[in-house]
């Protein structure tokens, strides 16, 4: 386990990442945990007592990775930018389960399921990852009916929501 300090930080505009509050893992932190490596992996460990797993350090170039601090992680840590951090981190090995309840109305559905299979393992980690950050059983029972109704239309994720939000519109 690798343990360093950092100072919480905002994108001010950076593209997609505009706004993002996030960590620096800087190259000679990121080699330790996982030597050679310039591509996208999953980490775990913990954001001063908060612990987290699962977690994808983004390549941003030279060797330089960022963690992005979500909701959860914020709270968590009750710490906003410009904040120290003591970080410790590893390389998590674990695979990451998609959400059962979701795969089990996906195998209800073969067309879903048959376009679902065809995306990347990140795609179907956000459908699932997205299902799981529900607050209510409500919520949650919502985004999997919305999910394996787009999917079986061959919608993308943004589609979906455009569409929901457009229905919500009318």
């Amino acid at each position: 386990m690798i343990t360093y300090t950092t100072t919480i930080l905002k994108f001010d505009k950076k593209g997609e990442k505009t706004g993002w509050t996030y960590i620096d893992v800087p190259a000679d932190i990121a080699e330790q945990i996982k030597a050679g490596c310039k591509r996208s992996y999953r980490v775990k460990g913990k954001l001063d007592g908060f612990a987290i797993a699962q977690v994808a350090l983004i390549p941003m170039g030279n060797g330089h990775f960022i963690i992005p601090l979500n909701a959860a992680m914020r709270k968590g840590t009750g710490k906003k930018k410009g904040a120290m951090l003591t970080v410790q981190l590893q390389e998590d090995r674990n695979e990451y389960e998609l959400n059962a309840d979701f795969m089990e109305c996906l195998a209800d559905e073969p067309a879903a399921m048959e376009f679902f299979k065809t995306k990347s393992l990140s795609y179907q980690r956000y459908y699932s990852k997205w299902i799981e950050s529900a607050k209510t059983a409500a919520t949650k029972t919502k985004r999997i009916a919305m999910a394996v109704s787009s999917l079986a239309k061959k919608m993308e994720y943004g589609e979906m929501l455009r569409m929901q939000r457009d229905l919500k519109n009318l």
